[in-house]
């Protein structure tokens, strides 16, 4: 099948704008056992943040130093005893000390709240290209902790897999897949939003020129929004309205703009008890425009706007992870990123 067979079907079976990957596109895949997650409990004052860690599912594939794989990491979780932090983490190795990490967050309700967001689904996708040949390996961890600084917690991990979706994506002329995460940023390690600072672009794709056979991009961003952010005044029963529009450009060779296009756009009122939002956005069909003067140069990026409510901010890459359940090893994982499926 190829990428623009994948890009099709994904339009078919996006759900909230969530991708769905094509399954025979599968290199490699892993699904995963339903199963009790167990989450330690929030630290009071002058104690450290403690996460599990727990690993669920792993994929393997061998590549070559010039190959760009895709990888997704599904998870559905519901049944938390106590309002819980969620996290789809995916940890990726490879040949000389390769390593790419990304980490996909949410808070669970629990499971007498009445609420829907007791039942949460997240996905983590990305790019892998370690430059080098060898074996790139990628784990899947469910992520979290109980809310609650008295006790630890329980949800349910129902059903999910992780695979690699595609095993060769089409790489930019300069032979590096098109790809970006949001570094950490100046508001307390996010980019701030409120009545004062009304909008960030974030995240952002720099331009970048695809071979002349591409005939569409298929262009994903995913937005992990947060709500109250650090040092700032909360009410906590309020809530953040951001809208999200995802902005793919197509540039001419004299450097004028060959066409745009903002269609995708998402509006979400967020309260401060979900804490932090996954925000998917992708349009899996924008054509190349062969029009007199066009080439296929592009940049992409998200436009977040708020619109009233708490302060927000788009978080960036996440430090001082610990690598496993009670390890004093750290590793960082990307957070909101972007990137592009040519076809």
């Amino acid at each position: 099948m190829t990428v623009r067979s994948l890009a099709a079907a994904a339009v078919l079976a996006l759900t909230a704008g969530l991708l769905v990957p094509t399954l025979a596109q599968a290199a490699t895949s892993d699904t995963f056992d339903p199963q009790t997650i167990t989450v330690p409990r929030s630290p009071q004052e002058g104690e450290e943040l403690v996460h599990s860690v727990t690993p669920v599912g792993t994929v393997s594939l061998d590549m070559t130093a010039t190959q760009t794989a895709y990888v997704v990491s599904k998870m559905r979780v519901n049944s938390a005893t106590i309002r819980s932090l969620f996290d789809n983490e995916v940890v990726c190795t490879g040949p000389g000390g390769w390593t790419k990490n990304m980490v996909i967050g949410e808070n669970v309700y629990d499971v007498h709240s009445g609420s829907p967001l007791q039942d949460v689904t997240l996905y983590t996708r990305f790019l892998v290209h370690p430059g080098v040949a060898g074996r790139v390996t990628c784990i899947a961890n469910v992520r979290g902790n109980s809310l609650s600084n008295e006790s630890a917690a329980t949800y349910r991990l129902v059903s999910g897999y992780i695979m690699f979706a595609d095993t060769s994506v089409t790489n930019a002329t300069d032979g590096q897949p098109v790809q970006s995460s949001v570094p950490v940023g100046p508001h307390y390690g996010v980019y701030g939003l409120d009545a004062g600072l009304r909008v960030q672009r974030q995240p952002v794709l720099d331009y970048f020129t695809l071979p002349s056979t591409v005939r569409g991009l298929n262009v994903v961003g995913d937005v992990e929004l947060m709500i109250c952010r650090p040092k700032t005044a909360c009410n906590k029963d309020g809530t953040a309205m951001v809208k999200f529009t995802l902005v793919i450009n197509q540039w001419k060779s004299d450097g004028t703009l060959c066409r745009t296009d903002d269609s995708l756009k998402v509006t979400h009122d967020v309260p401060y008890w979900v804490h932090h939002k996954y925000v998917p956005l992708n349009k899996a069909d924008f054509a190349v425009s062969t029009a007199p003067g066009c080439v296929p140069r592009f940049n992409a990026y998200v436009k977040a706007e708020w619109l009233r409510g708490q302060t927000a901010g788009i978080q960036g890459t996440a430090h001082n992870l610990s690598d496993t359940s009670g390890s004093s090893a750290k590793h960082s994982s990307d957070m909101s990123h972007a990137y592009v499926l040519p076809y």
